[in-house]
């Protein structure tokens, strides 16, 4: 069989930012070894897609049109990161499941040689069988973080309420515990999962460990290829602040900033695109950051400190006067932030996080340590890989985890412990600097992945080599 064919591969994505934007990198590191990509997605997606890809003939979009008005949305809203409206939230979630039919007909009339598809789409393991096609599964999560989830058990509550997970190389103890409908939720998708012909993992071995690469294979019989960090490919400073989104604010305009300051003293603050704190949180946020002393860029959503915001509005989430006294400290961006680009600069110090899996490995990537403050999901899995299994960030000590990103929060995180935080890490004494050395081994560590010779190149090579095996023994029988 003629082995140097390119392959065509299908990669469908999670109508949300941290789903979208590693697995459309990823889909590139394909393209870029020479093989055919079609991603599929929808028309507002793909508008945000298409600015940040790198110009590539073997790289493509493919739309199928989202149902607004089937779920009774408006257009232009086809992402849970263009939403914070939980009505609004399940609507968009509704929408995903009528998508199955358009593409199914896509793909059935256009077989490719493989699909790429996010964990969330669980039906693509019925298409693919049905087409006699291999699976790849996606779900932009660390393998840390999956082999803890599959290790919790209705034992490991303990009688304080903490969740002791036994059995993995490191013994992990976490202050809360995961509600019991998100447990259920990931134990089914990642059930699922298991039926692909493997996972593909934004990450790169060395950070996850051998030791859980090892765990995960033993304990399920699946196979799993790091092929990251994806944030890693190499762009153009336009490309890279397109990223999921434009930014609110110009590269010149940050840049600028961020020259003018001296290396290690920014404090950058993000979490996310479905983290919203109520004023509450926020108002507690402002107020430590300002007592740590330290300069800062703070990402809050774009709601907050719109032109028609009263100062009234203002102070409740904002302490009066608080941008008057920072401005030459601070700079807060309402919306989008290029945020690879902040985290690349030497004045960049550290980086308070919610520990969504994208956040984390850029930062990784850019060898800066992490304050850590996990809400949702798989976030407190992927603040002990930080804290305490890989020592490159200190935790806030956040204890609620929640199934969602916003509304009101019960445990508020204090003004108090946010400075201490921010100083122990700021501040360069002992512990910061060993924890600052340690990132910025791991940062080497990953820019030397993803080169040629390194783990996750390596990774790739083999992958492509599999799917080549067995699309060419399905031509010969």
């Amino acid at each position: 069989m003629d082995s140097g064919k390119p392959l065509k591969l299908y990669f469908i994505h999670y109508l949300a930012a941290g789903h979208m934007i590693p697995l459309c990198d990823i889909a590139t590191l394909f393209a870029s070894r020479g093989h055919h990509v079609t991603i599929i997605t929808t028309p507002s997606n793909a508008q945000i897609i298409h600015k940040s890809l790198p110009s590539n003939h073997n790289l493509r979009l493919h739309t199928v049109q989202f149902p607004s008005q089937e779920v009774g949305l408006p257009d232009g809203i086809e992402n849970l990161s263009a939403t914070v409206d939980l009505n609004n939230l399940a609507k968009v979630y509704q929408a995903t499941t009528l998508l199955r039919s358009p593409i199914e007909h896509f793909v059935e009339h256009n077989p490719p040689d493989c699909i790429v598809a996010d964990f969330l789409f669980p039906w693509v393991e019925d298409l693919a069988n049905k087409l006699g096609i291999p699976r790849l599964a996606f779900n932009g999560f660390s393998l840390f973080a999956i082999c803890a989830i599959n290790s919790v058990t209705p034992h490991s509550i303990d009688a304080s309420g903490s969740l002791v997970i036994s059995g993995l190389p490191h013994p992990i103890t976490i202050n809360t515990t995961p509600p019991k409908e998100l447990r259920e939720f990931l134990d089914s998708m990642l059930e699922t999962e298991l039926k692909s012909f493997g996972l593909i993992v934004n990450n790169f071995v060395e950070l996850d460990g051998e030791e859980y690469v090892h765990h995960y294979e033993k304990t399920t019989g699946h196979k799993a290829w790091h092929l990251g960090p994806a944030s890693l490919i190499l762009r153009t400073a336009e490309e890279q602040a397109k990223r999921g989104q434009e930014s609110v604010l110009s590269v010149h305009e940050c840049l600028s900033w961020l020259n003018s300051k001296r290396s290690n003293s920014v404090l950058y603050i993000c979490f996310g695109s479905l983290c919203h704190f109520p004023d509450s949180q926020l108002y507690e946020m402002a107020c430590g950051i300002e007592a740590s002393g330290h300069e800062f860029i703070w990402v809050v959503p774009e709601k907050k400190g719109k032109d028609d915001e009263s100062e009234e509005e203002k102070e409740k989430w904002l302490p009066k006067g608080f941008e008057e006294r920072n401005g030459k400290k601070g700079m807060i961006i309402r919306g989008w932030a290029p945020q690879v680009l902040i985290l690349d600069h030497p004045a960049v110090g550290a980086f308070l996080t919610h520990c969504g899996w994208n956040s984390t490995v850029e930062a990784v990537s850019a060898g800066v340590p992490m304050i850590t403050w996990p809400v949702h999901g798989e976030q407190f899995y992927n603040e002990k890989l930080i804290t305490r299994v890989r020592g490159i960030g200190v935790e806030v000590g956040a204890e609620e985890w929640r199934n969602i990103g916003f509304g009101e929060i019960e445990k508020v995180v204090s003004r108090d412990r946010i400075e201490n935080a921010v100083k122990r890490l700021m501040d360069g004494g002992d512990e910061a600097q060993k924890i600052r050395r340690r990132a910025h081994e791991f940062g080497k560590k990953a820019r030397e992945a993803v080169q040629e010779g390194g783990s996750s190149h390596n990774n790739l090579t083999a992958l492509i080599n599999d799917l080549k095996r067995l699309r060419d023994y399905k031509l010969l029988y």
